[in-house]
């Protein structure tokens, strides 16, 4: 898909002051440690993830997304009632009905004329999200649009503290959990417009799309604010993503919004060394145009990917005319890269 009318008009993020090192996390698993002969360390060596933030107890989802929505309005030149679309893309989410996004929409203030819905696809909900509006705005129905992700990891991380601490463990048996320890807690917030009401805004320009289903079990998570739990494949995952992404860059860049060489930057989800590796060698991209945050932030599902860039911005990375390319990978298994220019 392209866009020729679409401005991503204000990008904000809210980070928990509360901070948990891996070795800290470490810490807390040293009967399991002792028992199978593990060493220190290795969450940090597997992983390159030094620390995340986290809520405190009892942060619902909205909470934190609806914090990262009126920091947007207050750093736009729009107000609460020029929100015409607003749509909560998070993993996490306060209730299976309604829609978080309705939690939101309260918790803000907004007007009663709003489209109000969840989009929840993993890691890739925000970018989803942005596609959703952004065909809104170039087909004429909406001038402007509101994307929240607010996504709470605490009770991932504690339950899986607990699973790990079970006596019947063994090296093997702990695989499918340690994944869960990368998890990170933060909220991000974008206001995406027509051209004609921010000209001088970064502007999104094509999106492309794949999915492999065949990989739907890899990663699965379930459970209630308390008591949340994740296996994960992580090896399989790794390897189906990065080739499903390779496949979904094959496409991208014959694409006419952009020459590959226009690319100065590419920004992934964040998960960890190993899969930013893997990526950037598998699809033969320099790893300068690279910008990562999950040393310090983890992996903060959908919000990864957008605070990333906001990060990127706040660091004097990205310049007037620079082209980039937004990568996610999504357990599922869905990808997509999306580009813009930045203003």
């Amino acid at each position: 898909m392209n866009f020729h009318h679409v401005r991503l008009a204000a990008l904000e993020y809210v980070l928990p002051d509360e901070i948990w090192t891996s070795a800290a996390l470490e810490s807390q698993l040293a009967p399991l440690y002792q028992r199978l002969g593990l060493h220190a360390g290795r969450i940090e060596l597997m992983t390159g993830i030094q620390a995340r933030h986290v809520w405190p107890k009892g942060t619902l989802p909205s909470e934190a997304s609806a914090m990262a929505g009126l920091k947007a309005i207050a750093h736009s030149n729009f107000s609460k009632n020029d929100i015409q679309v607003l749509i909560h893309s998070s993993v996490c989410r306060d209730q299976m009905e309604p829609a978080t996004a309705s939690y939101v929409h309260h918790k803000m203030g907004l007007s009663s004329n709003v489209h109000v819905m969840d989009i929840s696809n993993a890691c890739l909900g925000f970018l989803n999200a942005a596609t959703a509006i952004g065909c809104m705005i170039e087909s004429g129905q909406i001038d402007c649009g509101l994307i929240v992700a607010g996504e709470n990891g605490r009770p991932l991380l504690e339950s899986t503290l607990q699973k790990l601490l079970e006596p019947e463990h063994t090296r093997k048996s702990i695989k499918p959990w340690l994944a869960s320890l990368t998890i990170g807690c933060g909220a991000v917030a974008g206001i995406l417009c027509h051209e004609r009401l921010a000209p001088h805004a970064p502007k999104l320009c094509s999106a492309i799309v794949k999915a492999d289903s065949s990989g739907s079990a890899l990663c699965e998570g379930n459970g209630s604010h308390d008591q949340l739990l994740m296996q994960t494949d992580s090896e399989q995952l790794l390897n189906q993503g990065v080739a499903l992404a390779q496949k979904t860059w094959t496409d991208f860049i014959q694409q006419p919004s952009f020459e590959q060489a226009e690319f100065k930057h590419m920004l992934t989800h964040q998960v960890g060394r190993a899969h930013r590796k893997k990526l950037y060698d598998t699809l033969g991209i320099s790893i300068e145009k690279d910008f990562s945050t999950f040393e310090q932030l983890g992996n903060i599902g959908s919000v990864s990917l957008p605070i990333t860039l906001a990060m990127a911005r706040d660091a004097g990375r990205l310049q007037a005319g620079d082209g980039i390319a937004l990568s996610g990978i999504g357990s599922g298994i869905n990808c997509m890269i999306m580009g813009m220019v930045w203003q």
